[in-house]
């Protein structure tokens, strides 16, 4: 029953090893920009090529095998499984040209077909059930690559991040980027601040959902003999619970600030002691480079 815990997405795991651990978090911060932003309206080959680079920095990156496997085979999952269903979905594609006189009416011209189904299934029957037929059409398979695409880019290049990366040095370099917005009046601090607080919530969200399922399966609970209408309602008091649980530990965390006090700390206090000598100073360099090159081939080959 300790699987979530198994599955550190989004929690920071303490650690020498590893050369991603050396890298200066704005510029971690950059790169995970690149991932979240590039693929919008980019082709399919730069999405592919982005999560092959995703795959090819985990198994690089020199950290404990264990603290990420879990999560990459299921991210891997679910995102092929989305892919599958969103290949099955109708896209309503219409023909690519349409004629403006019959063929027949022009003398010499030849009458070609063009069929855009890569795929067709169906229809499948399940007793007095028929489903399908499934076409999966270019416009489908386009459809379905780039949605499991980004699902993974999406949640790994962040979690990546979030494994190698204190939350106060994620705070500092945060507030680094958006300190010109402080001229204009915005609390970047206080915005800092609640980014801190959420990135330290989100173990205790886990724990919390933690003790719900063990708290059900400690009861026998078998959602097959409760039927559809039990289990769904099962599922919401479950839910329920959750939201009720955690808004009582953020009413807890307020009650232990106030009697604090209710300070908080600038983010510049935050600022993480690294040198950047030697290995780690030639290590930023180059990744600041290759940031930069990344973006030149964005810009030349993306559209692919």
């Amino acid at each position: 029953m300790d699987w979530l815990r198994q599955l550190p997405i989004g929690q920071y795991v303490a650690g020498n090893s590893g050369w991603l651990r050396r890298l200066d978090p704005r510029l971690k911060l950059a790169w995970v920009l690149m991932f979240l932003l590039t693929p919008v309206l980019a082709g399919s080959l730069w999405r592919i090529g982005l999560v092959v680079a995703l795959l090819l920095i985990t198994l690089a990156s020199g950290l404990p095998v264990r603290i990420w496997w879990r999560s990459l085979l299921l991210l891997l999952f679910l995102g092929a499984l989305v892919g599958l269903f969103a290949m099955m979905l109708p896209t309503g594609e219409t023909a690519a040209t349409l004629a403006v006189r019959s063929p027949q009416e022009v003398p010499g011209a030849s009458v070609t077909s063009l069929s855009w189904e890569l795929l067709r299934l169906g229809p499948l029957r399940l007793g007095p059930l028929a489903l399908g037929p499934f076409v999966v059409s270019r416009r489908s398979a386009e459809l379905g690559l780039n949605t499991a695409t980004l699902i993974f880019t999406v949640v790994h290049s962040v979690n990546l991040m979030l494994l190698t990366t204190q939350p106060e040095d994620l705070v500092w370099a945060l507030s680094w980027c958006l300190a010109p917005l402080a001229l204009i009046g915005v609390p970047v601090d206080r915005l800092s601040f609640q980014l801190l607080l959420a990135l330290r919530f989100l173990p205790l969200v886990q724990e919390e959902l933690q003790n719900l399922l063990r708290s059900l399966a400690s009861r026998a609970v078998n959602l097959r003999q409760l039927g559809f209408k039990a289990s769904f309602a099962l599922i919401l008091s479950v839910g329920e619970r959750l939201l009720a649980n955690i808004l009582l530990r953020a009413e807890q965390g307020a009650d232990a600030l106030l009697a604090r006090g209710g300070l908080w700390l600038p983010p510049d206090q935050f600022r993480p002691q690294v040198l950047l000598t030697g290995a780690s100073l030639w290590l930023n360099i180059a990744s600041a480079m290759l940031l930069l090159f990344v973006l030149g081939l964005r810009g030349k080959y993306g559209a692919l």
